[in-house]
């Protein structure tokens, strides 16, 4: 058969980087991405892209850690080659700080990020409401350099992008031989996923130079984020809100969550507030799935329901991902070889 045709519905970090894991395991294929939204319009532009894993209570512990140490490997490369600027890729040393020692004090994935200790009694009086805290080197993706740095490299491969919107996938049954589903929280509207919903986040992005560490509060709610020019503050985490209008009392509510842990704060500038919609559901959809129509077969791979962690392990996931679009493939052409038998 001739070369398979793929299409990768999705330009955010899942898709963008789905379709790079597919060049690089297929390089046979054609591949396309098609999204609605490129960077920087994306839910991922939103995100912190801190590399700290989110729990996923659906997914086993094995996988999530599989998927993280992936991820963390391949951006540390990225974060020790020439390349690294341009990708908008850092490792970032700091704190998570706990009002309450936490059940856990050594997380599944503490021997995968850099350095992880307990933080001394020195330390912690840095934080006088927090009584435990861990301290650890990790990476950070800044949004949008990650993202234009993966569709770089996706059109030097010669990946084909376009813009436009997907109401369905059999619109594009006609046209490619494998179809891989990268829409996030759109992926409710399209297939009807009602385990899927919309988890609301608005953050603050700021100028503050001064800062060179994060803070994470171990509750997740509030966070410190330095980046390579802006430094992110967060967060929410409001379940069923679509609404992606910024509200001003929750900005001043982050504001004020975030210099009570970094009073230095109080002097940042220039302050810029985004929302994005996290696309939440009991564990990540990375399966294949066959549609049938009146005969007619489409061929689709999922990959979508990363929540709140998506950058965390979003290149384990992409790879795979390619891993189904190649058995997809190898499908293709068994069923073309006994059509000709």
């Amino acid at each position: 058969m001739a070369a398979a045709k793929v299409a990768v519905v999705g330009a955010g970090v899942i898709g963008l980087s789905t379709a790079q894991c597919i060049v690089e395991a297929w390089p046979s294929c054609s591949v396309t991405v098609l999204a609605e939204q490129f960077s920087p319009n994306t839910t991922s532009d939103v995100a912190a892209g801190m590399l700290i894993p989110h729990p996923c209570p659906g997914t086993p512990i094995h996988l999530q850690k599989q998927w993280f140490k992936e991820t963390f490997t391949y951006l540390f490369a990225i974060s020790s080659s020439a390349e690294a600027s341009e990708a908008g890729i850092h490792l970032v040393s700091g704190w998570q700080v706990f009002k309450k020692t936490p059940k856990e004090e050594f997380p599944f994935w503490s021997d995968v990020v850099l350095g992880f200790r307990p933080m001394s009694k020195a330390e912690l009086q840095k934080f006088p409401q927090h009584r435990f805290g861990q301290a650890f080197t990790t990476l950070k993706c800044d949004c949008p350099p990650y993202l234009l740095w993966l569709q770089k490299r996706l059109k030097a491969a010669g990946v084909q992008l376009y813009s436009r919107a997907v109401a369905d996938l059999w619109e594009l049954q006609s046209k490619y031989d494998v179809v891989v589903n990268c829409t996030g929280i759109g992926a409710q509207q399209l297939l009807g996923d009602e385990e899927l919903c919309p988890v609301r986040g608005q953050v603050l992005k700021v100028h503050a130079p001064w800062l060179k560490n994060f803070i994470r509060d171990g509750d997740g709610s509030t966070y410190i984020y330095p980046g390579i020019h802006r430094v992110t503050l967060g967060g929410t985490r409001e379940k069923e809100n679509w609404s992606l209008s910024p509200d001003p009392g929750t900005t001043k509510a982050i504001f004020d969550r975030c210099c009570s842990l970094e009073p230095s704060l109080q002097g940042a500038q220039d302050m810029e507030v985004r929302v994005g919609l996290r696309p939440s559901r009991q564990s990540v959809r990375l399966q294949r799935e066959v549609l049938s129509q009146g005969g007619v077969k489409l061929l689709v791979v999922h990959n979508y329901g990363h929540g709140a962690g998506g950058f965390s392990i979003h290149r384990g996931t992409a790879k795979e991902a390619a891993r189904l679009v190649g058995e997809c493939i190898a499908a293709l052409k068994g069923s073309s070889l006994r059509a000709k038998l």
